[in-house]
């Protein structure tokens, strides 16, 4: 197979009938770095949730995936043309949308009421997209009215009407089972019948916030799922903005990490996680 491209965490293989190998690598991202080391199983974690999601999503939109490979890490996939932006749904303030609101009490050009603090939830889910930015850089809020003069007013409306119905439906399903999900980003492409489809992956801990719904207490960053955990360890020691690398994960924090992926994926699919 033809190596296509290797992201953060992600690498992509083309086969020879024309259709993509996506393989989801143990790496860990935050604050635009890969990580080391490695958090064991993190991949397999990513694309088995994801699948499980697919299948709780199809009757919301298409997605990508023709099979997955036996060895648990990888989808064979459809190709898409993607879309230019990053399609994000928020239904609790927490991340860079708190640190919008607290400097203009808006988020993405959405004017929010005021008093909310760290993990309120907002009086309803809301589409807040961002600039799709190279490796090593970052995204950037962005506005409706931006995205349809991207896309134009029909993309744009579909955007936002699909990213909003797949946060709806997952937040959902996940509250039945003692989750928040707070927000989650989703990627979207036009498939060759120019469909917009689902691709890469979906409602997993690196692409979303999900907080136990029995310790959820708005005013302070909450308890997490996700790699939420990794970006707390680094902020307390490291500075973001230094130029420095950030220093590589104690064992303890590596292990807990995993911990968080696996329940996750086990208290949302209802299935024991096997490595």
């Amino acid at each position: 197979m033809k190596h296509v491209h290797s992201g953060k965490i992600r690498d992509l293989y083309e086969t020879d009938d024309g259709l993509l190998l996506m393989v989801a690598s143990d790496r860990i991202s935050a604050f635009d770095f890969v990580l080391e080391p490695a958090i064991p199983d993190k991949g397999k974690i990513l694309t088995q949730l994801s699948l499980w999601w697919f299948e709780q999503l199809a009757d919301v939109v298409p997605n990508h995936v023709v099979s997955a490979p036996a060895d648990g890490r990888s989808l064979l996939c459809r190709p898409l043309r993607m879309v230019p932006v990053e399609c994000v749904a928020r239904g609790y303030l927490a991340g860079s949308g708190l640190l919008d609101y607290a400097a203009t009490r808006t988020v993405s050009g959405i004017r929010l009421p005021e008093g909310l603090s760290d993990g309120s939830r907002l009086p309803e889910a809301i589409f807040t997209p961002s600039t799709k930015a190279p490796v090593g850089e970052h995204d950037e809020p962005i506005t409706y009215a931006q995205v349809a003069g991207l896309t134009g007013d029909d993309v744009a409306a579909e955007l936002r009407r699909i990213t909003l119905a797949v946060y709806q439906r997952g937040a959902e399903i996940a509250l039945d089972r003692g989750i928040i999900l707070a927000d989650t980003k989703i990627e979207l492409g036009w498939d060759s019948d120019g469909v917009l489809t689902l691709g890469d992956e979906v409602l997993t801990p690196d692409s979303s916030r999900f907080w136990p719904l029995d310790q959820w207490e708005p005013g302070h960053p909450q308890p997490s799922y996700d790699k939420q955990y990794v970006r707390d360890w680094l902020v307390s020691g490291w500075d973001r903005n230094s130029g420095e690398a950030p220093p590589p994960l104690p064992d303890d924090v590596v292990e807990r990490t995993r911990q968080r992926y696996v329940e996750a994926y086990e208290r949302l699919t209802g299935r024991v996680f096997h490595r």
